[in-house]
């Protein structure tokens, strides 16, 4: 368990180019972090992963549209790749996506994975991501 989040603020819901990444963690000395990015600040190699967690968003289901996301690292239960005749269930890494949504009409919803499978973010990619800029294991 770790006391990491990432939030993303999307000032304009329907613009998903435009946003702010806030990072809130830890140090070792247990001194709390809150380091912001806008979408210029994200490294070239950490924007494939960014790309994956906006194609997520774009899942909701109409007219919603994501204004805020907040992404905890945690665990899902998946099928084990390597025994297809005894399958066998782990947990891996994932990160989680709650997300604010909101509609023309000025209503507010909130979506988890219970909504949308997909807001649990199993990539390899997506968890380095969280881990980079929460600094996890650095």
């Amino acid at each position: 368990m770790n006391n990491a989040e990432i939030q993303i603020q999307f000032p304009q819901p329907s613009e998903r180019d435009k946003f702010t990444l806030t990072a809130i963690y830890q140090d070792a000395d247990s001194y709390t972090h809150t380091d912001r990015y806008t979408q210029d600040d994200i490294p070239a190699d950490q924007a494939p992963a960014l790309i994956a967690v906006v194609a997520a968003l774009v899942g909701l289901a109409e007219p919603w549209q994501a204004a805020q996301v907040w992404a905890r690292l945690g665990h899902v239960t998946a099928l084990a790749p390597d025994e297809p005749f005894d399958p066998a269930e782990i947990e891996i890494e994932a990160v989680e996506l709650t997300v604010e949504a909101v509609n023309a009409k000025g209503g507010r919803r909130m979506f988890t994975r219970a909504d949308y499978p997909e807001f649990a973010l199993t990539d390899s990619a997506a968890v380095a991501f969280f881990k980079y800029f929460t600094n996890i294991n650095q």
